[in-house]
Formats: C-alpha cells, sequence, structure tokens
C-alpha cells in the first residue's frame, strides 16, 4: 500500500495515492472481467498490449480518482516495493497518463488523512467528468462472476490450503468412470462429486477448446510455483479454473454458488494443463 506522501496530478489537482495495480494481460484485477480485453472495456480503456498501471487516490477535497498510466514498469516496482514494505515514492511522470478517471473500480479500505471522506467528485463544468459515471467496484455481495473470480484468486494465493482439503484417494476411481468422493466448499462442507459433475464437464471441454482456438488475451494466464511448476488460471463465461501443472484443479462456476469444485488429474488434466500452460501469457 502507498504512502498518502506520494501525489500525482489529477487533472488540475494533486492525488494523494493510495494504492496502485497492473492492468496487463498477464496480470489484471480479475474482478473486473474474465479476460484482459473484458477489464479493459469496463474501465473505458483501449487493450493495449503492453497495459496499462492503475494508481488510486484522493484529490485534496477527498474525492476518489483512478489516474491511468502506460508506465508499466514504473507501477510494478512500486507495488513490489510496497509488498516488501518498502517505502516507494509513486509520482508518473506527466507524459505516461493515459487518463484521469473519477472514482475508484475497487473497494478500498483506506483513505487519505487530513482530507474528507472519500466520495465521488463532483462532474462541475468539465463535460468530460459530467458525462463519465464515475467507477464503481462490482457488486460482489451476491455469488456472481465478480465474487466467482475473487475466490478464484483466493484459492491461487492459498493453495496449499485447499489442497490439504482434498484426499487424493477421492480421485482414485476416476479413470474407471466410477464417481470420487464428494468435495468441498469455500466453508468446509460437503460438495457433490466432480466425477459426473456436468459443469465439470463443460468447463474441461471449453478450456480444451481454447487450445484449438486462442481465446480473448488473459483467458488463460500461468504464474510462478513452487518448484518446476506453474499455477494455471483460467476464465470463461461462467466459469474460472485454478490448476497446478503438477497437480489438480479447483472449478468454480456462476451456477454453482459458493461451491469449489476439484478436478483430479486421471488421464486427461495433465495434457490438458501442459497444453494451457503454452499457450498462456506470463508475467513479463
Amino acid at each position: 500500500m502507498a504512502g498518502t506522501d506520494d501525489a500525482v496530478a489529477a487533472g488540475d489537482d494533486e492525488l494523494y495515492v493510495l494504492t496502485a495495480v497492473l492492468l496487463t494481460p498477464a496480470k489484471f484485477p480479475s474482478v473486473l472481467g474474465d479476460d484482459y480485453v473484458e477489464a479493459c472495456a469496463a474501465l473505458g480503456l483501449a487493450p493495449l498490449a503492453d497495459g496499462y498501471g492503475l494508481v488510486l487516490g484522493q484529490d485534496a477535497q477527498g474525492a476518489r480518482w483512478t489516474v491511468v498510466v502506460d508506465d508499466v514498469s514504473l507501477v510494478a516496482v512500486a507495488i513490489a516495493s510496497w509488498d516488501c514494505g518498502m517505502e516507494y515514492e509513486l509520482s508518473p511522470d506527466e507524459n505516461s497518463m493515459v487518463a484521469a478517471l473519477p472514482g475508484w473500480p475497487l473497494a478500498l479500505a483506506v483513505a487519505a488523512p487530513g482530507v474528507p471522506a472519500p466520495h465521488d467528485p463532483d462532474p462541475g463544468p468539465d463535460p468530460e467528468v459530467a458525462d463519465m459515471p464515475p467507477l464503481c467496484p462490482p457488486d460482489t455481495r451476491t455469488w456472481g462472476p465478480a465474487q466467482r473470480r475473487l475466490g478464484a484468486d483466493e484459492i491461487a494465493l492459498q493453495w496449499a490450503e485447499w489442497r490439504s482439503q482434498i484426499d487424493d484417494a477421492q480421485f482414485a476411481a476416476d479413470e474407471t468412470g466410477q464417481a470420487p468422493e464428494d468435495g468441498v466448499d469455500q466453508d468446509g462442507e460437503r460438495i457433490p462429486s466432480t466425477g459426473t459433475h456436468e459443469g465439470i464437464r463443460r468447463v474441461l471441454a471449453e478450456a480444451h477448446g481454447y487450445v484449438d482456438a486462442p481465446p480473448p488475451l488473459g483467458r488463460v494466464r500461468s504464474a510462478f510455483a513452487s518448484g518446476d511448476a506453474r499455477t494455471l488460471r483460467a476464465d470463461g463465461p461462467g466459469w474460472s479454473m485454478v490448476a497446478r501443472t503438477d497437480d489438480i484443479a479447483f472449478v468454480l462456476l456462476d451456477d454453482e454458488p459458493g461451491e469449489v469444485l476439484p478436478v483430479g488429474r486421471g488421464a486427461e488434466l495433465p495434457s490438458l494443463l501442459e497444453a494451457l500452460d503454452k499457450m498462456a501469457v506470463r508475467p513479463v
């Protein structure tokens, strides 16, 4: 998280920086969309190949602003420094600024000290701002695409914890056609077996389709994992999948509220994950 001593220009005002995020094909706030193109569209931005940095903060009146910059490396360095507990003054050059958008696309629980509480900017006489609805975070109070993607994010971050809840014995019968034992949901409750789950079959079929016909940029992403493995993230209409290339996968579905469905390796999954990893976008 940034320090509020950082300030950049937002229109004719200064912005007290609260945080920043990357918006690139390999790393973007998945709550905004199933792929990079969709996430950019949610902010009214063209999906540039190199992506953007999003700087979120408040102006001197406390209004929420999102400053979009094309200096991705600068924002990446700032985020890495903050993650390590180091101070870093994020002050993008004026020439790197693409847009100053009213509002925040993500929910923040922090605010700049010494200014009014966060609020949407007053449109004022500026016609560009007056015609631009302030950005606001997607509604995650009820189960739907945004919450489903956030759930997949959490599994990717806490893989070991989720994996520990799954007994490999439940997948022992996968290749015989028998249904494995039930899995668990996000609250540790029992969920239906994935061996004959129609939703799982649909997800695997659509993921196979990505190998034959590449989907929009960012639908399939590959990130570092332990050892030689990779963490794979794939999303599609109504579904998200998180997997390790050397292990199993977890699937979340829009039409299965709150449920996390494990998918055993069996005979099919390893080759699918290998193919997806080859086509996935990766952090630079």
